[in-house]
Order: C-alpha cells, then structure tokens, then sequence
C-alpha cells in the first residue's frame, strides 16, 4: 500500500458531507478499459503454450486476483508452467499490450476530478500488481489517490475484504461510510465483506441489485451527490440500533 500522494482539502467555504467518508475504487474495468486486454494476454500466453481459452475460462478468471486467476488456468488446461513463471509471463504481456497509455471508462476522468476537487478520501484498490497499478497511474493521475492497495501487497486479496479493510484504515475512515465502486462480483464480494456499500459497474459479467448494491451501466451518470446517496444516513443507522 502506498499513501504518497498528498491530500486534497475541501474548497474554502465548502462544507464536506458528514456522511460519506470516503470512496474506494477499483481499477481494471471500473475506471479504466483494461479488462480486454487481460483477456488477450491470457489467451495469447496459453496459446503459444498449446492450449486454447474460452469464454467459460474467462468468466471464470475475471476480477480474480493473479494468483488465482493463474493457477485455475494452469489446473483446467494442463499447460506445463510453473505458477511464479506464468504470473511474470502475465504481468510483462500485459504491460507491453497497454503500451505508454491506458483508456478510461466512460465517466471515470470527470468523477475522479470532481472528489479530488471536493477532497473526498479516494484510494485505488486493485488485485492487480503493485508493478501493473504503477504503470496505469501514469493514465489515471496519481494525484487523484491518496493511497493505492495492490494485489501482491496483502496476504488476502478480493474476494476477501482485507484489500478494503486496509483501504478504508489507511484513509482513516469507517468502512461503512465508504462506497465501493466496483465491476466484479469478486470485487462486490469483497466490498460486502468489508461492510461497504457498493456501486457495481460491470464489465463482463452481469451484476444484480441487493441490499446495499446499486447498479449501474457506466459511471456517466455517477457523480458526489450521487454517491452520497448511498451511504445511509446517520439518524436511520442510531433508529436501527437496539
């Protein structure tokens, strides 16, 4: 985890939300484009490995932490990798595939700067590498994070809820007063385990509503307000306390 970046303050004379706290983002396919060209490395290393992925794999391995994602393709094809060779094939494909720039989503570029200019605490949390996330900050503005998490960087990653958990410390805010944008029902998984709200934005395979789940098909429409929204309000959390 890295909390380089330096905070941002609030506008002079503008009143922060006491609710929402903070906002926890994930990065491949929430706020940039990059959940294709996973995709095409995996598909491409397996092929000149002697095997051939389809879309059952993929759904499989979508959003799913590295090493995860790596050893399910290696026990359900059979290719004859080692697991820490295929990771470092993986990684190096993927950052030779997303060359010098890297597309944002819909959305992604004007949300990222309207919470930077109301300083909102924003962190990056992704089950990418801490090599993979260096590269793509280069695209998103490293100044938009005050502090990004890494998939090789926590013992447990998403689905599990340690990846936010660790987030929400390092910003020192109450993970119930954080929404979790996410794209994954891994993602979603692990912002659910954390106690966070969630706003699902998926990219590949389909997300349902649920209690404490908005959904929605790009972050066009996603502002502040509308992420206030979704954190509830402080008198309807003391009325359900016994």
């Amino acid at each position: 985890m890295t909390s380089s970046v330096p905070a941002v303050d609030a506008r002079p004379g503008e009143e922060r939300a006491p609710v929402l706290e903070g906002v926890l983002l994930d990065m491949d396919g929430t706020l940039v484009d990059t959940e294709g060209l996973w995709w095409t490395a995996e598909a491409s290393i397996f092929a000149e490995l002697g095997h051939v992925l389809d879309d059952a794999h993929r759904a499989v391995v979508v959003g799913g932490p590295m090493t995860r994602s790596a050893s399910y393709l290696i026990e359900v094809t059979g290719a004859d990798i080692a697991l820490d060779e295929l990771i470092t094939r993986l990684n190096t494909r993927f950052v030779e595939l997303i060359g010098g720039s890297v597309p944002l989503l819909p959305g992604a570029r004007r949300l990222l700067t309207e919470l930077a200019a109301h300083g909102v605490p924003t962190a990056l949390v992704s089950a990418s590498h801490r090599r993979i996330i260096d590269q793509v900050l280069l695209s998103l503005g490293p100044e938009n994070f005050r502090l990004t998490v890494a998939g090789d960087e926590v013992e447990r990653t998403k689905p599990h809820p340690d990846p936010y958990l660790l987030a929400a410390a390092g910003l020192g805010v109450d993970p119930a007063r954080c929404v979790v944008v996410e794209d994954t029902v891994t993602g979603v998984s692990a912002a659910e385990a954390a106690g966070c709200p969630v706003l699902a934005v998926p990219s590949v395979v389909p997300i349902e509503p649920a209690p404490g789940r908005t959904v929605v098909p790009s972050l066009e429409g996603v502002d502040l307000a509308f992420l206030r929204a979704l954190v509830k309000p402080i008198d309807q959390e003391r009325a359900a306390i016994p």
